[in-house]
């Protein structure tokens, strides 16, 4: 299962896209497909950028397919309050990429990102790096920090989803049914 992390931004968005190959988390599990940025001109006026990002999100997800996208939730910076807003016009565009190519779309938090990631929701950058390179089984250190933290998101979709299914019931084989 190919599941692409994004790790929105007006100016810089990363991505990371990754082979979810069912073995569970670790090197032998997942395998990196493509990791980077995407960089819109921040001489262009926020609504230029908006469609430029809309547009390479939306090529993004067509060169791939994947399965599943996760997506950076919202968070808040008490001092810089209107990065939010900012942020929420970046997430619009991009949400709007994935629902017109039809691929499900899980939100994660940062703080649940890194908790999955690094079992600290409070790790900094470089932990989260570090993490990042040891699941990956990657020999050096993916630059700039953006495609790193999207390469977080997407580990921790495929995380998230592993444990959703060890959580399932089994399924009856064949064309039994349950009676109930």
């Amino acid at each position: 299962m190919i599941i692409l992390g994004i790790d929105p931004g007006s100016r810089i968005t990363g991505f990371g896209c990754v082979n979810d190959h069912g073995g569970g988390i670790g090197p032998r599990g997942l395998s990196l497909i493509e990791a980077g940025v995407i960089r819109l001109p921040a001489s262009a006026t926020l609504a230029a950028r908006l469609v430029e990002l809309h547009a390479d999100v939306a090529a993004l997800i067509a060169r791939h397919t994947p399965a599943l996208i996760a997506l950076e939730a919202i968070f808040t910076h008490a001092e810089r309050p209107a990065s939010v807003i900012i942020m929420g016009h970046a997430r619009g565009v991009i949400l709007l990429a994935c629902a017109q190519s039809g691929v499900p779309v899980i939100e994660v938090r940062p703080a649940e990102v890194k908790k999955a990631i690094t079992g600290n929701g409070q790790a900094g950058k470089q932990q989260v790096q570090r993490s990042v390179m040891r699941e990956l089984g990657l020999s050096s250190p993916l630059r700039p920090m953006d495609a790193t933290d999207a390469l977080a998101i997407a580990l921790c979709a495929a995380r998230r989803r592993a444990t959703a299914m060890l959580a399932r019931p089994p399924r009856p084989a064949g064309n039994a049914k349950l009676r109930g």
